[in-house]
């Protein structure tokens, strides 16, 4: 299990959600078993929805 903030404090060179979303999916194709969203990504672009925007993502496996 990995932790949002973990990945987020791991990758200080992420600086937009839409690559935020980039390296989730990477995470997950990986074998990433579980992602806890433990805090918010403090970026300037992050939609209302991220949530589920990245839930889905790491599902998934691919960004949009």
């Amino acid at each position: 299990m990995a932790r949002l903030s973990d990945i987020v404090i791991q990758n200080p060179q992420v600086t937009h959600f839409a690559d935020l979303e980039t390296l989730i999916a990477q995470a997950a194709q990986n074998g990433l078993i579980s992602l806890e969203m433990d805090v918010k990504p403090d970026y300037i672009d992050p939609p209302r929805n991220w949530a589920w925007r990245l839930e889905g993502t790491f599902y998934r496996g691919t960004s949009r």
